[in-house]
């Protein structure tokens, strides 16, 4: 079997209107995402390992934020549509790794919710989607609660 890698890692920043979402999970916030999209950084960030996985370039080249029928699109319809392309080349995703950098909200609360609603999405068992909060101890633009980073690892296997 072959077992492929791919990174991943998204950044959005912060303003204060807009919808604060994370893995598909609307979170109450005063502040919300910049972006073309949803701005679901968490989901473009597991999208960029699956693609970097399967060597399929980034979210850019298939999703590109200057196309208006991404314009406020749902991020779940874009990774429900990378799992599809993942399948079409024969891969089945072993597990995912993510990890959340966030000033606030604090998001303790919301990571079961999170892992379910991508387990939904993706297809795969709840235990094989890890996903880990942390903060950046005030440094930075993510410290400084200005953005939110991600950083994602997903490890695919070749079906057979």
């Amino acid at each position: 079997m072959e077992m492929r890698i791919g990174s991943g890692y998204d950044i959005h920043k912060l303003v204060s209107k807009g919808k604060f979402i994370l893995g598909n999970v609307e979170i109450p916030y005063n502040k919300g995402f910049l972006a073309h999209s949803d701005g679901d950084v968490l989901i473009h960030s597991i999208i960029d390992s699956l693609f970097g996985a399967a060597n399929l370039g980034d979210i850019g080249a298939h999703f590109p934020d200057n196309d208006p029928k991404y314009k406020n699109i749902d991020s779940a319809i874009l990774l429900k549509e990378t799992v599809e392309l993942i399948k079409e080349r024969k891969y089945r995703i072993i597990n995912i790794d993510s990890t959340i950098i966030c000033q606030k909200p604090r998001l303790r609360l919301y990571i079961d919710s999170i892992k379910f609603r991508l387990s939904e999405i993706i297809g795969i068992s709840v235990d094989r989607i890890s996903v880990k909060a942390k903060t950046n101890e005030e440094l930075d633009s993510v410290g400084k609660n200005r953005a939110v980073a991600v950083y994602t690892v997903s490890l695919l296997e070749e079906s057979l």
